[in-house]
């Protein structure tokens, strides 16, 4: 399959009149659902916005490299927009954009449409290519210009790849790209290497962990010779084949942005040597320049976001074993039912998962497999009456105390110190008994270290940290805990998905777990002000179509599902476009909804679901929880109307 093969001629607008990132993207999504492309055009723009939150698709040059999957895609294609004022777009260069590539590609699919879109890369980098572009005055010279350049430059990268001038003939860089998609930047990053490598006279050869899998993979004989190894990578690549290699580790924009000075680090061997031979595996990731800050919350989002799938499928589980009611469960109670009792357990096996899940990936973020199994032990050991053998006596008997979801959090982050330790501590083994280190010296002594740690220093303290959080909500005065509900429901629509919003959940998360089928005030309000951005905005478009363009109205009316399900998110492209006018109403609103939740003393049993969670008895007074969502979801549209009314008239 050719590149010019997957241009939409039909779907191209070579002069866009738009003026923001998401109005583009809805624009050039809505060119391509008019040909009949891709049968559900929000959800394909929601996860256009997705990919944009992770980072930029703004490659620099004035270019940008929009991309998703969707499994609603026909076909995989590219649709072109060109602007000539230019679009901001975040750009890592900070220009903005001019040539838009909105890539639409088939979900899972793989093979021949991807070889072809990393050629994308090759052809923008010509500069031949791009002022062609620029000119080109219908769609058929846009398809041209790629019918004339993709072969060509084809040629070339196998040219940068093999030949160097005899001067530098002693330099070989190797270099790995990665973007967590696999379909553009990871492939800007590799020919912009090639091109530096080659402008500069060295022997480069690149390999690129994309969505299709490794292309052009580095051999033992490549990773020997090489002078020194260039890691631009925003995702884990493999990491420990690099043992004893000077080793630049870097973002994949820096690999794009900062080509030729990345290759004139490598062909000096500027870096530092890489270690990571007792991992066997490892998948190391510290960029450069990183602060600790950035790391730490790098660390626990990965930890977070594993745990999720378990908090929502064991929470939904225990929910739904309510329909039969709250103590069916309980083969003791009158309204036993066997069908609840096993969802209730299952859903209780689930969710007991969570802490192990949480501390084992933080663990695994920090020091890769051998860290995965110490914080996964030290998440059992933060509460280990998910296991009942332990309830039989001895140091694990029921007086043991349990230090819950800050114990887990803590073991986590423990994990990769002992990890860090135990590397220094065998650092004297010789070379062959190497392979010990990860499945037998790690494991063995790191779960023991943990434990004892755990049983005798952590699990105490943060065991009363823990108590003493739970009995402090608990017993806080009504007024107050009005205060603390506006509180954690404004959280949730700051930065909606973001670090604010992750702490307010998790902290939600942390009391409903603790407090069991009792359920927890604070994670009704934290769920009910979570579900009203994507409502207020969904409303807001109903009620006012002169507020929104008509492809962002069409993107809100989604918001009502999106609400409906706990999926803050669907608010995002919203806020991004115009922040100023659209988060402070959202907070507002949902704080109002937290602070109703706590005065009306609703509790959340469950910590996820939304609606679907008040339809099982997993919230309290669901007709409450409901209305309170409704009315909140109203007050923040109608402040919408009054703030994005202002911002449109003074345009």
């Amino acid at each position: 399959m050719k590149l010019s093969d997957l241009f939409i001629k039909e779907a191209m607008d070579l002069s866009l009149k738009t003026t923001t990132k998401s109005e583009t993207l809805a624009h050039l999504a809505g060119n391509f659902a008019s040909l009949g492309k891709v049968s559900d055009v929000d959800a394909y723009v929601a996860a256009l916005e997705a990919r944009e939150a992770q980072s930029t698709t703004g490659v620099g040059d004035e270019i940008a490299i929009p991309h998703a999957q969707h499994e609603s895609i026909t076909e995989a294609a590219i649709v072109f927009g060109r602007s000539e004022q230019g679009i901001e777009w975040e750009s890592f260069d900070g220009q903005p954009a001019k040539l838009i590539f909105m890539i639409a590609a088939p979900a899972g699919g793989g093979g021949e449409h991807l070889q072809a879109l990393a050629k994308l890369s090759s052809v923008l980098m010509n500069p031949e290519a791009k002022a062609a572009l620029l000119q080109a005055g219908s769609a058929d010279e846009v398809v041209e210009v790629f019918k004339k350049f993709e072969e060509p430059q084809e040629e070339a990268v196998e040219e940068v790849t093999e030949e160097a001038t005899p001067s530098n003939e002693d330099v070989y860089v190797l270099a790995v790209t990665a973007c967590p998609t696999g379909i553009a930047h990871t492939f800007m990053a590799e020919e912009k290497l090639k091109q530096a490598g080659k402008a500069a006279g060295y022997k480069i050869k690149v390999e690129t962990n994309g969505q299709s899998g490794i292309g052009n993979r580095l051999t033992k004989e490549d990773i020997s010779r090489a002078t020194a190894i260039i890691v631009a990578a925003d995702k884990q690549v493999e990491m420990a084949r690099f043992d004893g290699k000077p080793v630049i580790i870097t973002k994949v924009a820096d690999g794009i942005n900062k080509a030729d000075e990345l290759v004139a680090r490598a062909a000096k061997a500027d870096a530092p040597i890489y270690h990571a031979g007792e991992d066997a595996g490892a998948t190391d990731e510290s960029v450069e320049g990183e602060s600790l800050g950035r790391q730490f919350y790098k660390h626990l989002m990965n930890g977070v976001s594993h745990m999720l799938p378990f908090v929502v499928a064991g929470g939904i589980l225990i929910a739904v074993s309510f329909f039969w009611g709250i103590t069916s469960f309980d083969v003791k109670d009158p309204s036993y039912n066997p069908i609840a009792e096993a969802i209730f357990r299952m859903g209780k096996l689930a969710f007991a998962m969570m802490l192990p899940m949480l501390a084992g990936f933080i663990g695994q973020s920090m020091a890769d497999r051998p860290g995965l199994v110490v914080g996964f032990m030290g998440g059992v050991f933060a509460n280990p009456a998910v296991l009942t053998d332990f309830a039989t006596g001895g140091v694990f008997a029921e007086g043991y105390v349990s230090s819950g979801f800050l114990g887990a959090l803590v073991a986590g982050f423990l994990a990769g110190g002992i990890i860090a330790f135990l590397k220094w501590a065998f650092s004297w083994l010789p070379k062959p008994l190497e392979g010990l280190k990860p499945i037998f010296l790690f494991p063995v002594f790191g779960v023991l270290i943990m434990g004892l740690l755990m049983l005798f220093v952590i699990n105490g303290p943060m065991g009363a940290v823990m108590n003493g959080l739970i009995n402090f909500l608990a017993n806080v005065p009504r007024e107050l805990g009005i205060v603390l509900g506006f509180l954690v429901g404004a959280m949730m629509s700051i930065d909606m998905g973001g670090p604010i919003n992750k702490a307010a959940y998790v902290t939600g998360t942390a009391l409903v777990t603790s407090a069991g089928a009792a359920g927890s005030d604070v994670m009704a309000a934290v769920m009910v002000g979570g579900m009203v951005p994507p409502l207020a905005i969904a409303i807001a478009a109903t009620i006012n179509k002169n507020l929104f363009t008509e492809a962002e109205r069409n993107s809100a009316y989604v918001n009502y599902v999106m609400g409906a399900a706990f999926i803050t998110e669907g608010a995002i492209p919203f806020a991004a476009a115009r922040p100023l006018q659209v988060i402070p109403p959202l907070a507002f609103a949902s704080g109002v909804a937290g602070a109703l939740s706590m005065a009306f003393g609703l509790v959340s049993r469950v910590p996820h679901g939304g609606l679907f969670a008040a339809f099982v008895n997993g919230v309290s007074n669901p007709l409450v929880f409901i209305a309170i969502w409704i009315f909140c979801g109203v007050i923040g549209a109608l402040l919408l109307n009054v703030t994005l009314s202002k911002a449109n008239k003074a345009k």
